[in-house]
């Protein structure tokens, strides 16, 4: 398994579809994930750290884990089949539970979770960009911190 950092969500264009983009910890693959606009603005909530006067689904999964004494130990990047990603929620006491990528992502961030690659996954769909090219990696990050969990939803003003 190869771990990834969580660089940030965008939207593509011209398809307005957002994604979630994955950096390799010890190499220089991107994995780009598309997701839904819901996960997007979760996953951009908690880079942000931004707390909703309520809990979003991901905070209530969050609390119901710690409440039932469980911890996320890690989320696991598992298979890539007909375009579709698939995850692993790895918690406490060797319970293993499925989970959509998006989802995944957005609790590891809120509990300080790892986020781990199957390197079959990373060979299929993973994007090389080597350092000289990290000058438009840069400008990918100026560009989430430039946006709002707001641009994700329905009916906003989405980033170009």
């Amino acid at each position: 398994m190869n771990r990834l950092d969580v660089v940030g969500v965008r939207v593509e264009m011209p398809s307005n579809q957002p994604i979630v983009l994955l950096k390799e910890t010890e190499g220089e693959r991107y994995l780009p994930i598309w997701i839904g606009a819901v996960e997007a603005t979760a996953i951009a909530f908690a880079q942000q750290g931004v707390v909703p006067t309520r809990p979003l689904t991901h905070d209530l999964l969050r609390d119901v884990l710690t409440g039932l004494g469980r911890t996320l130990d890690r989320v696991d990047i598992t298979a890539l089949r007909d375009g579709v990603f698939y995850a692993e929620l790895r918690l406490s006491g060797g319970v293993s539970v499925s989970a959509r990528p998006s989802d995944a992502i957005a609790l590891a961030l809120r509990t300080g979770s790892p986020v781990w690659c199957d390197p079959a996954v990373l060979e299929e769909a993973a994007i090389a960009i080597p350092d000289e090219q990290e000058d438009e990696v840069e400008k990918f990050r100026e560009f989430l911190d430039s946006i709002s969990p707001e641009d994700f939803e329905a009916g906003g003003n989405t980033p170009s």
